[in-house]
């Protein structure tokens, strides 16, 4: 098991072998700008001319954020589809919502494929030539929002604006968005040491835990399963992200042993509970939230709370799970994960910030 050496957070060496990763991450911002101005022009042409869908599915990356924005608001059944494929009802009368990235997406491609085959009316927010692109060119009339990265956030960013514009979603501000997400970046930046920087503290707590990863909201905790796929990865160690019923269990931990020799015979990892709150104030929430804090009190496991409840919807997530990211950067250095100069070790020489997790 990789110790981890709380050191490697401030030491300029390893941040700057880091760099490709953290400057990443700083970049979030920038992308939903890039992302949104390379979509101008669609964007403008873009009106709800009174047409209706019978029903919304969207398929690929990212399907479910889609969902979690519209789902209480959308005026027209909403549907996130993860197959390949399409349901067997879908046909003509309603709109397919499509999100790929450069890389292969057989599911996606497959979505986006069958849409044109039945005549659906389809969206697309990937790159160009990319396959799910390709796969939608013989439907002359799709809707094509030209994503300027692999960022997945900022191709949803710009579809939920199209959405919008249709008169299917709520409004969504982009630049608060990418503001929030600059706020981030400043807060979170590597030249912040320790004491200073949220995410690296969090990195402290999850050194010798498993995270336990709780979003109370649909939002909240669609950014925590976000936040345990960047973790997983960084750390090599299993993470959950899960309902508060789910939850409760695994906080049933049997009591420290305080006169252990940890040099002797390591103390096994212990939960630690990190809790997203985007400040959605609703009394299930709170009496779920209660029952954690009240459990992981009892069996002596760690809470530590991220909060953000200030912006849209949207943006809320946005930074939730930013935070998450930079938090399982500095765990991956910290481990000595990340950071390495060395040639054999893909975890430690390789880019993690082309997982889709980043």
């Amino acid at each position: 098991m990789s110790v981890f050496d709380d050191t490697r957070l401030d030491d300029p060496a390893v941040l700057e072998a880091s760099d490709h990763l953290l400057r990443r991450l700083a970049m979030a911002g920038a992308r939903i700008r890039a992302e949104l101005e390379a979509s101008e022009d669609v964007l403008a042409k873009l009106e709800s001319d009174g047409f209706r869908p019978r029903a919304v599915v969207a398929a690929g990356r990212d399907a479910r954020l889609v969902r979690a924005v519209l789902e209480p608001l959308c005026p027209v059944p909403f549907l996130a589809w993860p197959g390949p494929g399409l349901p067997g009802w879908a046909g003509p009368l309603d709109l397919v919502i499509v999100l790929g990235g450069a890389a292969e997406d057989t599911d996606a491609v497959s979505a986006a494929g069958e849409a044109v085959r039945r005549g659906c009316g389809l969206m697309v927010a990937a790159p160009e030539d990319s396959p799910v692109a390709i796969a939608s060119a013989g439907l002359r009339h799709a809707i094509r929002l030209p994503s300027q990265s692999d960022d997945q956030l900022a191709a949803a960013v710009a579809v939920l604006q199209a959405l919008h514009q249709m008169e299917l979603g709520p409004e969504v501000d982009h630049k608060a968005v990418a503001a929030l997400l600059d706020d981030v970046a400043i807060e979170c930046s590597p030249n912040n040491d320790v004491a200073a920087n949220p995410a690296k503290e969090l990195a402290l707590v999850l050194a010798d835990a498993l995270p336990l990863v709780w979003g109370g909201s649909v939002l909240a905790a669609r950014a925590a399963r976000r936040v345990v796929e960047a973790l997983r990865l960084a750390s090599g160690r299993p993470a959950l992200a899960a309902d508060a019923g789910h939850l409760l269990p695994v906080l049933n931990q049997p009591p420290r042993d305080l006169f252990a020799d940890p040099f002797d015979k390591p103390e096994e990892l212990r939960p630690a509970l990190i809790i997203l709150d985007d400040g959605v104030d609703e009394a299930g929430i709170a009496e779920h939230r209660d029952k954690l804090e009240s459990k992981a009190e009892a069996h002596d496991v760690r809470v530590h709370t991220i909060r953000q409840a200030s912006g849209t919807d949207v943006a809320r997530y946005a930074a939730l799970t930013q935070q998450g990211r930079y938090a399982a950067a500095y765990l991956g250095i910290g481990l000595g994960r990340y950071g390495m100069a060395t040639v054999d070790d893909p975890v430690g020489s390789g880019n993690p910030s082309e997982d889709p997790a980043w």
